[in-house]
């Protein structure tokens, strides 16, 4: 028999959990809601920061308690390649960006970068342009084919996006899609200035590598694609449902790419 005062297990009968239980449970249906929002993504830091929108009254550490005891945690993985080289100037355009990754304003600095993505149908080439103040994707384009369409409808849509006023530094490694006499001639026309990566260092255009980085772990990993279709609108929905709109950076005051460019705004218009 269990040395236990009766009018102790009646009260437990009548009321088994205690208040702080009931309200780590209910925390804990908000922080699965937040976490499969992320597509299942989001470690602690960003569900807390989703707590704290919806007005939740909580600390930090308890949102870290009570994932790991769920076994809620957030997507890690892909190494990053490590170079003993700093790798040769590109002879077509000098380093400008020089790793130069804090960027003050949007419409700045433009970095791009081309990956590839694996389906039953064969490979899927995708391009992006981000703007290196936001890491907000402001063009892209995929296709079956690595060609120097596929790097310029990106930016197509970037400038057709954007439509920037002034002087933009667009930022590339040494691919031959950056390198051709058309990618460079549309950059003179549109008053943008080219800039390349060392051969063979990933490490300067990392914010590009990143965002690569970020998709496969987050969402390309976890699937596996039956077509190109299939990849290609999966891929959209990553891009405009979730990572502009709604993934947050630490980069970013830990705000979504569109919401840290709106953030910049109104604090212009209060100055």
């Amino acid at each position: 028999m269990l040395k236990i005062h009766p009018s102790g297990y009646y009260a437990w009968c009548s009321n088994p959990e205690s208040e702080r239980a009931k309200e780590n449970r209910r925390l804990l249906g908000h922080i699965k809601q937040s976490w499969l929002e992320s597509g299942a993504v989001y470690g602690y830091r960003k569900v807390y920061d989703d707590l704290q929108e919806l007005g939740e009254e909580c600390g930090i550490n308890r949102v870290y308690r009570l994932m790991r005891a769920d076994g809620i945690r957030s997507q890690t993985g892909y190494a990053k390649r490590k170079y003993k080289n700093g790798g040769r100037p590109s002879v077509v355009a000098p380093n400008h960006l020089q790793r130069e990754f804090d960027v003050t304003e949007p419409n700045k600095v433009w970095v791009t970068d081309i990956t590839y993505l694996r389906t039953y149908e064969g490979w899927l080439y995708l391009a992006v342009v981000l703007d290196l103040f936001s890491r907000q994707v402001i063009g892209w384009s995929m296709s079956s084919r690595i060609d120097k369409e596929l790097a310029m409808n990106a930016l197509i849509m970037a400038v057709w996006r954007r439509k920037p006023a002034k002087e933009v530094m667009v930022h590339s490694d040494q691919g031959s899609q950056f390198s051709s006499y058309d990618w460079r001639d549309f950059l003179e026309e549109h008053n943008l200035v080219q800039s390349m990566s060392r051969r063979g260092n990933c490490h300067d255009n990392a914010v590009a590598e990143s965002f690569f980085q970020l998709l496969k772990r987050e969402r390309v990993r976890r699937r596996t694609y039956a077509t190109r279709e299939e990849a290609r609108e999966d891929v959209f929905d990553y891009i405009e449902m979730f990572y502009n709109p709604k993934r947050r950076h630490g980069s970013n005051e830990r705000l979504s790419p569109i919401e840290f460019e709106k953030w910049h705004f109104l604090r212009l218009q209060g100055i």
